[in-house]
């Protein structure tokens, strides 16, 4: 930043005569360049006035520089003579930047400046003091540059910047809006600057209002519009930022950011309307991929996977080499059970570099996976070296291992895998206790998870599992303290009030603190199947059968899962609609066939 040569240091001295000069690489800061953009938000790197001249008569030239007249077109420079006192100041300026003391050196130059009146002197102070944060001296030295060079757009901008720093809104109106009308043929970009340079501030609707003042004497600008939709939506004033964006679009019609801040607005009020107005413009702008793209995912978070799907293949016939996209279609296609298309897509983005390859792999392996090809899984899963996806593959491996009947290969390759952090230990502990639960030894999956439970006693999945564990053993008094714990140290664990009440319930025991239990749980994770059929269950327990049978109806819809399935069958067989149950077990039970639940329930009422 600074130079190293103190011969160069006086050299400066000269340099108040001249356009500030950037040192080494840096282009030349011009005072009456091109018009600089709207917005000065501060220097990456202070520009130095040293221009390296080993002249042996300093104070001659310095003299000469500070009593000589503009030769760059600029207005008159105020006279001045080099006195010792200046000669001193310019010199603990520059020694003191060298030195890393930026604060003492943009004071120095400020005394500098109010001496001198030098616009180019107000200038350096002003750069040096951005340069540094220092916004107290900063504020003085713009001021004062916008006082001794009232027509210099580059002051005025100087000093927006500052007073935006300092929290200053009103005080910075007067010069955006010089700024904003100095040139009639850049007032769009300007009004494109305008929510950078404010959004620093902690005053949101301040920062609305002030633009939407800066914006009406500008009708006709698209951009005026855009600009105060933006300062809307960010306010949180909804429908002000619908109404501004529209307008921008109705001034220009195809312009996309409108019509995402427009998008925005709407999703606020529901996403329905944000995906009618989308598809509208889509409609009549088929090349906007930004609003493709917004729409798609809006498609996605509602569900809509077949039609988000379509979506993104249509944006990746346009970005055939996008990786991100590939992915996307990839695991949209996973969720969908396309696992011919998921897999292309996934070697796809593998082959186009995308930044996560372990990712991949994961999913590949779940591919695999799906489609019971277990070596291959094993194959993928097996490559994943790093990242996110280190345990999730690693516990995959050894799941699949376990369903080969190898549980003690499984638990010795977990017992293996190098972790990074203690985290991640207690991670595959609790893959590994799965393992053993699901090969039904239950009394060591219990051992496994109370070890490390000991060695940490309030970790919350530990916790967990710990009490999961114990109720295989009907150890329910574990279940009760190891879970009311668990809701002591997070009051807003639903999983853990519904176990709690969901065990109750199958117990067919304290059954209206069971219900207590659930509808805590519901109340914090209100769409949760799990938790629905909880509340089935327990409503069925006692004797409200069609209210049960409207949970798990809810339940099974949201996830066909097979113990939903169990619940559900045994509601409608009671009821008397025998073989509409029959008919759902034995679907169930083709789609996951050997479940436990399932089998219990079809022996109990069908043999």
């Amino acid at each position: 930043m600074w130079t190293h040569r103190l011969f160069a240091v006086l050299a400066a001295l000269c340099a108040i005569s001249l356009s500030a000069c950037a040192h080494g690489p840096q282009a030349r800061v011009a005072s009456n360049g091109p018009t600089p953009t709207l917005i000065a938000g501060g220097l990456a790197q202070a520009p130095s006035l040293i221009e390296g001249d080993d002249s042996d008569d300093v104070e001659i030239r310095a003299a000469e520089a500070l009593s000589q007249r503009s030769t760059d077109g600029r207005a008159n420079l105020p006279p001045n003579e080099l006195t010792r006192d200046l000669l001193y100041k310019f010199l603990l300026a520059e020694i003191a930047g060298q030195r890393g003391n930026v604060r003492l050196a943009s004071k120095a130059y400020m005394e500098i400046a109010q001496v001198t009146r030098d616009p180019r002197v107000a200038r350096r102070a002003t750069e040096i003091a951005m340069y540094g944060r220092y916004n107290d001296v900063a504020l003085d030295a713009a001021s004062l540059w916008v006082e001794v060079e009232p027509d210099s757009s580059a002051a005025r901008q100087a000093l927006v910047s500052v007073l935006v720093n300092n929290n200053k809104l009103s005080d910075a109106k007067p010069y955006l809006q010089k700024l904003l009308a100095a040139d009639k043929s850049a007032i769009g970009p300007s009004f494109l600057q305008l929510n950078p340079l404010l959004g620093r501030h902690p005053d949101k609707n301040a920062v609305y209002l002030l633009i939407r003042d800066l914006a009406a004497p500008y009708p006709e600008v698209p951009e005026a519009h855009f600009s105060v939709a933006q300062a809307a939506l960010v306010a949180g004033k909804t429908d002000a930022a619908g109404q501004a964006a529209r307008q921008a679009l109705k001034l220009r019609p195809d312009w996309e950011p409108a019509a995402l801040v427009n998008a925005q607005a709407l999703q606020r009020e529901s996403n329905a309307k944000a995906l009618e107005f989308l598809q509208g413009f889509l409609a009549a702008n088929p090349g906007a991929r930004d609003a493709r793209l917004s729409y798609a995912r809006m498609l996605v978070a509602e569900k809509r996977i077949d039609q988000a799907r379509r979506e993104f293949q249509r944006i990746e016939q346009e970005a055939p080499n996008n990786a991100d996209v590939a992915v996307t279609i990839g695991l949209l296609s996973l969720q969908m059970n396309d696992y011919d298309l998921a897999e292309a897509k996934f070697k796809r983005a593998l082959e186009l570099n995308y930044r996560d390859a372990d990712a991949l792999r994961y999913y590949l392996g779940q591919v695999a996976e799906e489609r019971k090809r277990y070596d291959e899984a094993l194959g993928w899963y097996g490559k994943v070296m790093a990242g996110e996806q280190v345990v999730p593959a690693a516990a995959r491996y050894a799941f699949i291992l376990a369903k080969q009947n190898k549980v003690a290969e499984a638990r010795t390759y977990l017992q293996g895998v190098e972790v990074q952090n203690p985290q991640q230990r207690t991670q595959l502990t609790q893959a590994e206790a799965q393992v053993l639960r699901e090969a039904k030894a239950y009394q060591e999956s219990f051992d496994l998870l109370g070890n490390a439970l000991d060695q940490q006693p309030d970790h919350p999945d530990l916790l967990y599992d710990y009490a999961m564990a114990a109720e295989r053993l009907d150890r329910i008094d574990v279940l009760e303290a190891k879970l009311k714990r668990l809701i002591q140290l997070k009051p807003d664990h639903a999983q853990a009030y519904n176990a709690l009440g969901y065990t109750l319930a199958d117990r067919n025991i304290r059954l209206k603190e069971a219900r207590e239990f659930i509808e805590k749980a519901l109340k914090l994770s209100p769409d949760d199947p799990f938790i629905l059929d909880s509340m089935g269950w327990v409503a069925y327990r006692m004797g409200s059968l069609n209210e049960g049978l409207d949970y798990l109806k809810r339940a099974y819809s949201q996830r066909p899962d097979p113990e939903i399935a169990a619940h559900l069958g045994e509601v409608l067989w009671v009821q008397g609609k025998k073989s509409e149950a029959e008919q759902l077990w034995r679907s169930s039970m083709k789609d996951h066939p050997g479940n436990d639940e399932l089998k219990a329930v079809m022996k109990k009422f069908l043999n």
